[in-house]
């Protein structure tokens, strides 16, 4: 397998151990790793390719800091693995602004950096392009399963609603859970499957969700918190 990484780091020590302990994972791991570095955050920022697998991304820098750096990448590229370094912990909730998958605390330790990555391979994989078929009143139509925003049931049929328009379909809500199970997909409420992925904002009782407000039970809300924590690295 081979992954893209890019390493912004203003620190040119702290840049340098992440490209050694890239060196090490990819010589114990059988894994190649392409490696793209960059000394602020404005050098990836600038007219970004959505090229990379992985973002290693330093927060506190001169020019552009890696929150606002983050900010612009998604902008552009949703899938993109961004895993913040930093010595400051309390940033760790802003990432979920930009849906970073998880924190490592300098000094990094290679066993946690080498957990983390591993962690991202395996996140990499399993969102290797699946479809599903739905039998609507128009016919089959094929939707890729990233690209669904949240599934919702209306009396005995399903609305999904995904990227390139909603499709209606007579399936219990069960069922297409079921299908889904392998992915990122977790009830809400008893109306509302959601695609942790497109999660943009937990307010109160509701989740954000392609800039719709969706109601989270109070019997759910537990454990949807707990899955979307898990999701993103446990640091929501």
């Amino acid at each position: 397998m081979r992954i893209r990484v890019a390493i912004v780091e203003d620190d040119i020590e702290s840049m340098e151990i992440l490209e050694k302990y890239l060196r090490r994972y990819e010589k114990e791991n059988n894994v190649l790793i392409d490696i793209f570095k960059y000394k602020d955050g404005d050098e990836i920022a600038t007219y970004y390719e959505s090229k990379y697998d992985i973002i290693l991304l330093d927060i506190e820098m001169k020019r552009l800091d890696g929150m606002s750096t983050a900010k612009i990448i998604r902008e552009f590229d949703k899938e993109v693995i961004i895993i913040f370094i930093t010595n400051m912990p309390q940033y760790a909730i802003k990432g979920y602004e930009v849906k970073a998958l998880s924190f490592l605390l300098k000094p990094v330790p290679y066993f946690a950096f080498s957990q983390e990555i591993s962690d991202s391979i395996s996140k990499i994989e399993s969102h290797k392009e699946r479809s599903l078929l739905l039998t609507t009143k128009d016919g089959v139509v094929k939707v890729n399963v990233l690209d669904i925003y949240y599934v919702e049931t209306m009396k005995h049929y399903l609305i999904v609603h995904e990227k390139n328009g909603d499709h209606t379909i007579k399936l219990p809500l069960k069922k297409i859970e079921e299908e889904l199970k392998q992915g990122s997909f977790f009830r809400c409420n008893n109306c509302f499957l959601v695609n942790l992925d497109e999660v943009k904002s937990v307010k109160d009782d509701y989740v954000v969700v392609s800039d719709t407000e969706l109601k989270i039970s109070r019997p759910r809300k537990k454990d949807f918190l707990e899955a979307l924590a898990k999701h993103f690295g446990g640091n929501i």
